[in-house]
């Protein structure tokens, strides 16, 4: 089953044969398959933003890209044998950070951002994290990052005090667009994470790291409720997160985030979100049991957009 959404993306659901359903966004094709680089004055071209973005891609990529989709369709399948039950951690959290993009000149600038989120809302830590990276605009509306994030994550287990460091490294493109009076950002990020092995029994560090891949696709819309800018818009986001690594066994579609909210503006260069994150996330198990975390969140982000360039004098 698949829909068109307005900015040119196929969702397609699909179910393996393990029961588990998959989210997947695709091109939405209307004409026959040819080279993107042949299309991209072509009417079809207004359907899919990142057309101009990656015009020199032949449509090799919209078969890798449906290859990653079949693969993590199927990855279930190859533990289903082992699979006898599943388990379901509903939990309560607050999420809140500062999101700061600074720009120097007309083609650089730098991203920082810092993160808290807790569970039971904000009783129980669950991790802390902070990341910096490179801007570069190739347009006033396209921008291509690469950065570092570091996370401590808290302990699971009552009575342990053992943070787990994550060392990430991350790759990212980012477009923003409108249909009519509604702004769309589409961003995909790639990222490479190290994980730090804990021995839950003993509240220790095993001096190991979990290495994985993750890719992440976010879909965002922000819509106006009012003709005043200065009052808040609605908030519609979601975000699909895969995963590949030597080490992820069942788990290949790692976590989804659907956000329902509004934006607020402050100042010309300060604003925030406010609203309720369902977040989703299959967990690594090395049991015959599946465990998933439903984790019904609060989130609060704001969002620093200074500019620093030199004005020209009149």
């Amino acid at each position: 089953m698949a829909a068109i959404v307005p900015a040119g993306l196929a969702v397609v659901l699909a179910q393996s044969p393990c029961g588990c359903w998959a989210v997947g966004y695709l091109p939405a094709i209307r004409q026959p398959l040819v080279s993107i680089s042949t299309v991209s004055n072509s009417p079809w071209s207004l359907y899919n933003p990142f057309v101009g973005l990656f015009k020199t891609y032949s449509m090799n990529v919209t078969k890798y890209v449906l290859w990653v989709g079949l693969v993590a369709w199927l990855a279930p399948v190859v533990s289903i044998a082992q699979i006898t039950d599943k388990q379901v951690n509903t939990q309560s959290q607050s999420w809140v950070s500062l999101n700061s993009t600074q720009r120097f000149t007309n083609k650089w600038g730098i991203v920082a951002d810092v993160h808290y989120r807790a569970n039971h809302l904000f009783t129980d830590p669950n991790f802390y994290f902070a990341r910096l990276g490179v801007n570069y605009w190739l347009k006033d509306n396209i921008t291509f990052t690469l950065g570092y994030g570091h996370m401590w994550v808290a302990p699971t287990k009552t009575g342990n005090h053992t943070y787990a460091n994550e060392n990430r490294l991350y790759q990212q493109a980012q477009m923003t667009s409108k249909i009519g009076k509604i702004n769309v950002l589409q961003r995909l990020r790639n990222e490479q994470r190290w994980q730090e092995k804990i021995d839950a029994k003993g509240d220790t560090s095993l001096h190991a790291n979990k290495f994985t891949n993750r890719v992440r696709y976010l879909l965002s819309y922000t819509i106006p409720l009012f003709r005043n800018p200065h009052y808040p818009s609605l908030v519609l986001a979601d975000e699909l997160c895969i995963q590949f690594g030597k080490e992820v066994l069942i788990n290949t579609f790692e976590q989804n985030r659907v956000f329902v909210g509004i934006k607020q503006p402050i100042n010309k260069h300060l604003a925030f979100d406010l609203g309720y994150m369902l977040l989703f996330q299959e967990k690594a198990s090395t049991t015959k049991t599946v465990v998933y975390d439903n984790n019904q969140t609060f989130r609060w982000f704001f969002y620093f957009t200074p500019d620093f360039r030199c004005k020209k004098k009149a």
